[in-house]
């Protein structure tokens, strides 16, 4: 990383070349929008910002940081915009940041579910180095697609001893700094085999379940998958939606500054859970 001064940059479309060795984009669920989403591949960029979801406050200190280019999670646009005004939180947002020839790069869930992606990156830190996918990608004929057994939806794995339900949310919570995670199921149930989706990732809990999986963590899940999940006997660790992803962003940003010497790259530094504790 290149800190102070004038940055010699690098040009957008190389970085995003990297971005996508680092999550292929073809790991991307059918329904997300990722890759370039705003600008020209043929600008400089200089100074990148990472963050986990655009929001005004993230856009108001990207322009002030005479950034170029914003690298969220959360893709913006997401769905796509019939009208482009001022109308709207998210037509105000993209009409700024092109103003400011501010361009947005997301991996979304190719990042989630890329080699080293979030899920596999959550297998590491609550100690498990050898974690697989949740779902396989499958071929159009229905089997796992050649020389890429290892690629998929979420991750799971085993301890190499059974752990606690309560423990290993705590481990979890601890790595991130999140003061107020909760489960579902006692917390001395026994786990040897966790599943792991981040995000809302309770859509997972019938993958877990066909994989015999003791417990999933994730970020967040609706009431009634905390009911089946408890009706089912598995245990849910529900981290929270920014706490089980933001991580992850901080990473990035350290990773893309060490392959790419020529930029300035930071996390947003005044991105925060918009969830808070009483």
């Amino acid at each position: 990383m290149v800190c102070g001064g004038v940055t010699p940059g690098e040009s957008l479309g190389r970085i995003c070349s990297v971005l996508a060795q680092i999550a292929p984009l073809r790991l991307a669920e059918d329904w997300d929008n990722v890759g370039l989403l705003v600008g020209d591949r043929g600008a400089d960029v200089s100074r990148a910002m990472t963050c986990l979801t655009i929001t005004p406050d993230v856009v108001k200190e990207a322009v002030e940081s005479k950034v170029d280019l914003i690298i969220a999670h959360h893709p913006l646009p997401f769905k796509p915009l019939a009208k482009l005004t001022t109308d709207t939180v998210p037509g105000t947002m993209l009409l700024g940041l092109a103003s400011h020839k501010i361009a947005v790069y997301s991996a979304h869930t190719a990042f989630d579910s890329a080699a080293d992606g979030i899920n596999n990156q959550w297998a590491k830190l609550i100690g498990i180095d050898d974690s697989l996918p949740l779902i396989t990608s499958e071929n159009g004929s229905g089997g796992v697609s050649e020389g890429r057994v290892n690629e998929g939806s979420g991750r799971m794995g085993r301890f190499e001893s059974p752990r606690s339900l309560g423990q290993i949310v705590k481990q979890a919570a601890d790595a991130v700094g999140q003061p107020s995670a909760r489960i579902v199921g006692s917390p001395d149930l026994s786990v040897s085999k966790v599943a792991i989706a981040c995000g809302s990732g309770g859509s997972f809990l019938a993958a877990a379940k066909r994989q015999g999986c003791d417990m999933l963590l994730t970020g967040e899940a609706t009431f009634h998958t905390c009911l089946e999940a408890r009706s089912l006997g598995i245990g849910l660790g529900l981290l929270g939606h920014y706490h089980s992803e933001r991580f992850a962003m901080e990473r990035l940003a350290k990773q893309l500054a060490d392959e790419v010497d020529a930029i300035e790259v930071w996390a947003s530094k005044v991105e925060s859970d918009p969830v808070q504790m009483l």
